[in-house]
């Protein structure tokens, strides 16, 4: 198994040429449950983590590498795929399935932003300042800065940038 980047994306591949790994951002199809999709999970959060200590230098794994700044949504959906949190997912129509994270481009350059979704009725607003509140943990312990916000129609949603 070869871990890598390339740019800017953790890629495992079983093979030279392989399919790359892509973790799950909210807005696709809910990803493949059991051990398989967990072990590329692992694989890729680990060569996050080792990426970031050998290009960090004395700051090491504590602080996001230089090339997850440019792929903030990609690095910030790894982290909180790894950390266990389920992602939400959308059908071929676009209607969300699943309730969970949604990690977007911010309208602002060099951020991201975060939020709860579900299924209409599945019940994503109710939870979502203590859902959002729990990946804005994860996301500091990873070194990522983060603030909750109330945006339209009173949803909120975590703002997400690199440190200063």
């Amino acid at each position: 198994m070869d871990v890598g980047y390339s740019d800017g994306v953790v890629c495992v591949a079983e093979e030279p040429g392989g399919q790359g790994f892509e973790a799950a951002t909210g807005d696709g199809p809910a990803p493949p449950a059991g051990p398989g999709r967990a072990a590329e999970v692992r694989t890729a959060y680990e060569g996050l983590m080792q990426i970031r200590r050998l290009v960090n230098g004395p700051r090491g794994a504590a602080v996001p590498a230089p090339w997850e700044m440019r792929r903030m949504p990609r690095a910030v959906a790894l982290v909180l795929e790894a950390a266990g949190i389920e992602p939400s997912a959308v059908d071929p129509d676009g209607g969300r399935t699943h309730t969970g994270y949604r990690v977007a481009a911010a309208p602002e350059p060099g951020r991201v932003q975060v939020s709860w979704l579900g299924p209409p009725g599945g019940g994503a607003a109710e939870e979502e300042q203590e859902r959002l509140s729990l990946c804005g943990r994860v996301l500091e312990r990873h070194g990522w800065e983060c603030l909750l916000y109330r945006g339209p129609r009173r949803r909120r949603f975590l703002e997400v940038e690199p440190p200063r």
